[in-house]
């Protein structure tokens, strides 16, 4: 989930102020030297701020389940989009379990920050999660395959419309979807966002190679946005943003509240504003697979990343078995079940993703017909995202003004490292 959120702890049962990293000392006790007493395990979890109501929850069932230890759970909020960089920050201090999103796995693994699962834990979580979710948990290290978080929903976006305005045909193209909107009824998409802009690019086959050393640093990126059909896709983007029945700048803030003011009509986004949004359009909520977009003569199919979002253990955590066992709990088949019934996520876990509730959510459909045309969200070079925000910016700011080969050549530039 592309979102910004801060970090917060509640400092339940420390009596000490806690850095703004959330990191607490383990307070258990040794019942060796205090009989009579419980031994007292203390996790720091990170989660979203829209999952903090659901983690609560999930905790206060593992306690049940877990009567012969006393836990003291704190949670702290980050987003899965932030939380590789914020763990990397001090990975001594990091929190016991957060949640990320799986293109972080390989710097996080870089920097030593992600405990290794292995043993009867990887069995279990390989025989119940998907192979292509397990995949994404899952870097060759020295040739070995080795696995280091566990999946729990996969990370994508898709097409929420207003059916009052729109019908299925329409909502198959961006110019299906135009031909409804007007300067005051618009088609949201956050151009100056590379998570999502990206899409136009990988639509026709564009995209990146990476180069790794032994520890995981990039020593190499080349991308092909550049050349002559990259200049075609980025002049069908600018053109988008040009048409002022297009919101160019609509990230999910503005993507919920357009859909409850009327402003927009259509707009992307992902699964984490299932419920906001259905509440704005009420009976007229629709959802779909990506709509293609005009390039030239010929219709491309938006092509978006897909990703998962993943459970971690800190290396360093003070109480990693704990923190394993809490994991594996969090991301387990029942829980996957309960967080689709709180946020519409699709669950990883195969039992889990064949019950009817599942196979007939049309969030769900819309999820798996986006995902029929997709670019793994693996390997993604750190330097990607800031020069697609900047070039995004760059159009939206300057619009008319938009010098399109200076612009799309200082892009690339900023992208690759070592290319020549």
């Amino acid at each position: 989930m592309r979102k910004i959120g801060k970090i917060i702890c509640l400092a339940l049962g420390c009596g000490f102020a806690l850095s703004s990293f959330a990191a607490c000392e383990s307070n258990s006790e040794d019942p060796a030297k205090n009989p009579g007493k419980t031994e007292t395990v203390t996790l720091v979890v990170w989660l979203p701020k829209e999952d903090q109501e659901f983690g609560k929850a999930v905790a206060e069932e593992y306690k049940a389940a877990h009567p012969d230890k006393k836990y003291n759970f704190q949670f702290g909020e980050q987003s899965e989009s932030d939380a590789g960089a914020r763990v990397l920050q001090d990975v001594t201090n990091a929190p016991d379990v957060f949640a990320f999103a799986s293109d972080h796995i390989t710097k996080l693994v870089n920097g030593g920050a992600l405990n290794r699962i292995g043993g009867p834990t990887l069995e279990r979580i390989k025989a119940a999660n998907t192979a292509e979710s397990m995949d994404a948990a899952t870097v060759t290290v020295n040739g070995e395959e080795q696995t280091y978080a566990m999946p729990f929903t996969d990370n994508t976006f898709f097409l929420y419309y207003n059916k009052s305005k729109l019908n299925e045909t329409d909502v198959a193209s961006i110019d299906g979807i135009l031909a409804k909107c007007d300067a005051k009824h618009q088609f949201g998409y956050p151009m100056n966002d590379g998570w999502y802009s990206s899409a136009f690019y990988f639509g026709k086959n564009l995209g990146y190679e990476v180069e790794y050393d032994e520890a995981f640093g990039e020593t190499k990126i080349t991308t092909d946005f550049g050349n002559e059909t990259g200049a075609a896709v980025t002049n069908a983007m600018w053109q988008l943003v040009m048409n002022e029945k297009v919101k160019a700048d609509s990230d999910d803030s503005k993507a919920v509240a357009g859909f409850q003011d009327g402003s927009l009509i259509a707009a992307v986004s992902g699964i984490w504003n299932k419920n906001a949004i259905q509440e704005a359009l009420g009976e007229n909520f629709g959802v779909a697979k990506l709509p293609t977009y005009t390039l030239e003569s010929e219709q491309v199919q938006l092509t978006a990343f897909a990703g998962y979002k993943l459970f971690g253990v800190c290396n360093y955590s003070p109480n990693k078995a704990e923190a394993i066992a809490f994991a594996e709990f969090f991301t387990n088949k029942e829980n996957q079940l309960k967080h689709f019934d709180a946020r519409g996520y699709h669950p990883t876990n195969k039992e889990a993703a064949t019950e009817e509730k599942i196979v007939n959510d049309p969030c769900v459909q819309a999820i798996q017909g986006t995902l029929e045309h997709c670019k793994l969200q693996k390997n993604v070079p750190t330097t990607l995202w800031t020069p697609l925000q900047s070039l995004g910016n760059d159009m939206i700011t300057k619009k008319a003004s938009f010098d399109l080969p200076k612009q799309l050549a200082a892009m690339v530039t900023s992208i690759q490292k070592n290319a020549t």
